[in-house]
């Protein structure tokens, strides 16, 4: 099984910002940076965006919530909390 790996650049010097201030991709661009590589985690049907509260989020929709496939889930992605929902399988219709 895979390890996933993800990064989050604490200082990005030359980025036009003060140093020590952060910049925030917008949660699309994370999605599209790290949706494949959730969606290769078996058990994971779906990922997509949501709200916790009234904040921006990542949700991973998997078939069964185990605790070898949360070990595998961050908490966040570049500063944006996961949320991990249980929906069981997932089919096409047709």
């Amino acid at each position: 099984m895979p390890l996933l790996a993800f990064y989050c650049p604490s200082n990005l010097s030359g980025s036009g910002q003060r140093q020590g201030q952060a910049v925030r991709k917008s949660i699309e661009a994370v999605l599209r940076e790290y949706s494949i590589r959730l969606m290769a985690l078996e058990g994971v049907v779906a990922v997509a965006e949501g709200l916790s509260g009234r904040r921006p989020c990542i949700r991973v929709l998997v078939a069964r919530k185990t605790e070898d496939l949360l070990q595998k889930i961050p908490p966040d992605i570049e500063g944006y909390p996961v949320l991990v929902d249980e929906s069981g399988e997932v089919r096409a219709l047709g």
